[in-house]
């Protein structure tokens, strides 16, 4: 296949994302953890994010009329103050670290975002929202080392911040056994304007 021809398809989703001071402070938390358990494998810090829609598998042509409706939305929003808290694991398996802070308003924007999208004609499985940071994914077979480190910061609490932008971003999916790399398709200011007169 030739890597200049453009992808049919692209795996998607909407997102926050915490500023770098907020990442550091956690990465500066886990650090025993990278040291002691290598086999992990470990989400890049600047790929974090809270996912509130995943869109799976979109067709390339999609994507673009997603733009002008979730930048009106973001347009209307107000920054949300959250903070990175404590931590678990989801299947024996999935490293996270939780969400703390405006919860209600998070829940309220992850719906309106997901309302938005649906408004476009794109079909997505609805998911629970959990609103939570993906940090790293034990191996096959290894059923306690995601455990044993979420133990290990279960009483983290991160400083407040202010989530300031909606992402849409897309990620590399393929069949490498590396990590999975993120990079922002576009993303809009949350500014608290009232757009309905626009």
């Amino acid at each position: 296949m030739n890597d200049q021809t453009r992808p049919a398809t692209v795996r998607v989703f909407i997102a926050l994302a915490p500023p770098d001071h907020a990442k550091e402070e956690l990465a500066r938390e886990l650090r025993p953890a990278y040291g002691s358990h290598p086999h992990m494998r470990w989400n890049r810090v600047e790929d974090w994010h809270i996912t509130l829609a995943f869109l799976g598998e979109l067709p390339a042509g999609t994507v673009p009329l997603l733009r002008p409706p979730l930048a009106r939305l973001a347009a209307g929003r107000q920054p949300l103050r959250l903070a990175l808290r404590g931590s678990g694991n989801f299947d024996d398996r999935v490293l996270w670290s939780g969400i703390d802070g405006d919860l209600d308003a998070l829940h309220t924007l992850a719906a309106d975002v997901r309302t938005t999208v649906r408004n476009c004609g794109v079909a997505f499985e609805e998911r629970p929202l959990r609103p939570h940071l993906t940090l790293a994914r034990a191996r096959r077979g290894d059923l306690s080392s995601a455990a044993e480190i979420a133990a290990g910061f279960a009483s983290f609490t991160g400083r407040r911040w202010s989530a300031e932008r909606l992402h849409l971003v897309g990620s590399n999916v393929g069949r490498s056994r590396g990590p999975i790399h993120y990079r922002d398709i576009d993303a809009w200011a949350l500014e608290g304007r009232n757009t309905t007169g626009s």
